[in-house]
């Protein structure tokens, strides 16, 4: 075996166990996880009072004592406002129900030719009940769980403790990095590490704001046109946003059911399609471009299955990280495809095909749309 490719085995078993090590830690994860996104976020904050002479230190504390800020006052308007609009839709509930049972099932069982029983709401909720005593029964045992409160305070109180000094040693990290990559795919690395920053940095700085804006935009204008759940409806299409349409369809089929159930006319209902035309207008054609920009270059059908795929492998975890990881994939992709159009795989011509050279494919059609194929070799008369 030869020194190149010895080497190349051993950086595949690295890499492999590091795969497998995340794979196993995975359930202890999460708050590393957080942590270490907070931090990402944070640096160039530091970064740049640290220009302004300030000690590494210190310019961390700011960041941090200013972001906990931020998050802490956004928790206190945040909380009352979703407690109440959960208060308002429990209280609403009924009439949902009510609605569901004279207007939207007979509807669905005209159109679908569906049997009567089959959306008996009594016989529905009195199952409901019948089975409330076991659903409370298993949530008590959950919430007496001296396990779970533990591990769910750990949790919480390691998140801010190991973000503040990731975000201090964030520096002496990424170099400790760069000092232990093998000096022969050293450059390579640090290549693909500065191409991922940039990306991640357009994708995660910017989706926030995307999902800030929608969010604030869709509460409003739904609270504006008369829909008492506005801002919930709101608060969950932007939450959702950054899987492409799961907000904006979550949002509108949340707010026409409500557009329905409260005030049942067109009005009400043609200014609610209107102000999600006008989301995705925005969201489209301003925030998009202007915040995320196109550096990133998902297919929305390769977000979807990276936040499916990650779910599935790492659970929650799995679902936070799936995008930004998704967005360091597709560097590495587009890598490993400049090195493929540059090798002799792609490069190099390969002799004519003696059978395919002899060979003539003709499709004809006619005028009734019936296709012809003939297949015929140079040298046939015919």
């Amino acid at each position: 075996m030869s020194q190149e490719t010895s080497r190349r085995w051993q950086l595949l078993a690295i890499t492999v166990a590091i795969g497998l090590l995340i794979w196993l830690l995975a359930p202890v994860l999460m708050p590393f996880a957080l942590a270490a996104m907070l931090a990402y976020l944070g640096d160039p904050l530091a970064n740049r009072l640290e220009r302004f002479g300030l000690g590494r230190t210190l310019a961390v504390s700011i960041v941090f004592v200013v972001l906990i800020l931020v998050i802490a006052a956004a928790l206190l308007l945040l909380v009352p406002l979703i407690a109440r609009q959960i208060e308002n839709l429990v209280e609403n509930f009924p009439h949902y129900v009510e609605w569901s049972r004279d207007h939207a099932l007979p509807w669905l069982q005209a159109k679908l030719h569906l049997d009567p029983r089959a959306f008996d709401t009594d016989r529905m909720v009195d199952q409901v009940k019948q089975h409330m005593g076991s659903i409370g029964s298993v949530i008590g045992t959950i919430s007496r769980s001296s396990i779970s409160v533990v591990a769910w305070l750990t949790n919480l109180v390691l998140i801010p403790v190991v973000w503040f000094y990731l975000l201090r040693d964030w520096e002496r990290l990424v170099a400790w990095i760069d000092r232990m990559l093998p000096r022969s795919i050293e450059p390579t690395v640090a290549h693909l590490a500065r191409e991922s920053d940039a990306v991640l940095g357009a994708f995660v700085r910017g989706q926030l704001l995307v999902m800030l804006v929608l969010a604030i935009y869709y509460g409003g204008a739904l609270t504006a046109v008369g829909i008492s759940v506005g801002p919930l409806i709101g608060m969950v299409a932007g939450l959702l946003s950054f899987v492409p349409y799961l907000g904006f369809i979550t949002g509108f089929a949340a707010a026409i059911i409500a557009s329905l159930v409260q005030h049942g006319d067109w009005l009400h209902l043609l200014m609610v399609v209107g102000v999600f035309v006008i989301g995705q207008l925005l969201e489209g054609y301003v925030l998009v471009p202007r915040l995320v920009g196109e550096k990133i270059g998902l297919h929305p059908v390769a977000v979807i299955f990276s936040v499916l795929a990650g779910g599935y492998l790492f659970g929650f975890l799995g679902v936070l990280l799936a995008l930004p990881a998704a967005s360091v994939i597709l560097v590495l992709l587009r890598y490993l495809a400049q090195r493929y159009k540059l090798s002799d795989l792609y490069t190099e011509e390969g002799e004519p095909d003696s059978v395919i050279a002899e060979v003539d494919v003709s499709v004809r059609e006619d005028r009734t749309g019936h296709v012809d194929v003939s297949v015929m070799k140079d040298d046939d008369p015919s």
